[in-house]
């Protein structure tokens, strides 16, 4: 992989899209400041793109402005950025409560809970706010983009932008064609995934997509084995770790995602494809409903010190 020139801070291509001859994506909005919100915002600001990120609240907007920090910091202490790297890109992201901010942006990422109900009223609001030229994506990790893409006016302009969490540091991107997206809003989301350095994987629109749909489904089997009391937490990973050279276990990797998230994503692979090899672990239920949502509430599989 390639990453595009980013000294411009501009991504331009030709298109026969009628009615548009050239774009240029300069401003990203995103739209959600938790984990994967703040994880987009600081990939584009150290990419060289402008930054306005939404939340509901100031509290929350400030909370994922701090996390984007930390997060600099951190690669400031392993010598992979400079205290200058990091004040250009604090400088570029604009955190905000205002949806009318995102008059000013060219593309919105939206990146809220896996909650199909929560970004339908999101993308409406979006759409509400939006110029028509302004492309929209979903950051969603398993709902339908063609069902997302009727909510909006354009449908042509949405379509599915997956990142993996950590942003900065994950470099795949799963780019998801709704039934209506056109090639001119796919090559523009292509051009951005590879200025953010990332790595970028056409996929058709089904649920799950390619990754989480053989993913998800490793991971609940094992948190069916942890139900089942075959073995510990730690010698499950271990066996998965060692036995089949993954780098991190599967129980380990599910509190990193978030156990509410790999639930939510297993129920729309259930609900979709109406296979019990999709049913989620009732282990799993059960510490979703405990709040037991892995490294982000300080317990899953494993508990952890915030």
């Amino acid at each position: 992989m390639r990453p595009c020139s980013s000294q411009s801070n501009l991504i331009e291509f030709s298109t026969n899209f009628i009615g548009v001859q050239q774009m240029a994506i300069k401003t990203v909005g995103i739209v959600g400041a938790g984990t994967m919100g703040n994880g987009i915002a600081q990939a584009c600001a150290q990419a060289g793109l402008n930054v306005v990120m939404i939340d509901l609240s100031t509290t929350a907007v400030q909370k994922g402005l701090a996390t984007v920090e930390a997060s600099l910091d951190r690669l400031i202490k392993k010598e992979k950025l400079t205290e200058g790297q990091k004040t250009d890109a604090l400088t570029r992201i604009k955190g905000s409560a205002v949806y009318e901010d995102l008059k000013a942006v060219d593309i919105v990422i939206e990146a809220a809970t896996e909650n199909q109900d929560l970004k339908v009223k999101i993308l409406k609001q979006i759409d509400s706010i939006v110029d028509e030229d302004v492309i929209v994506a979903s950051n969603t990790s398993s709902i339908s983009i063609t069902k997302l893409a009727s909510t909006v006016s354009r449908p042509d302009r949405f379509i599915g932008m997956h990142f993996f969490n950590p942003v900065p540091l994950m470099t795949l991107v799963e780019i998801i064609r709704g039934l209506q997206t056109s090639n001119a809003t796919h090559a523009a989301v292509e051009a951005l995934a590879r200025v953010l350095g990332k790595y970028p994987i056409t996929v058709q629109n089904n649920p799950g997509f390619v990754v989480n749909r053989i993913l998800c489904p490793m991971i609940n089997e094992a948190f069916c084995v942890l139900g089942e009391g075959l073995a510990s937490p730690e010698e499950i990973d271990e066996g998965m770790k060692l036995g089949c050279n993954h780098p991190i276990g599967p129980l380990a990797l599910g509190d990193m995602i978030g156990l509410d998230t790999l639930l939510a994503v297993l129920e729309v692979l259930y609900r979709e494809f109406a296979d019990p090899k999709y049913r989620p672990a009732m282990l799993l239920r059960e510490m979703v409903a405990a709040g037991y949502l892995g490294r982000k509430t300080g317990r899953g599989a494993y508990v952890y010190n915030l």
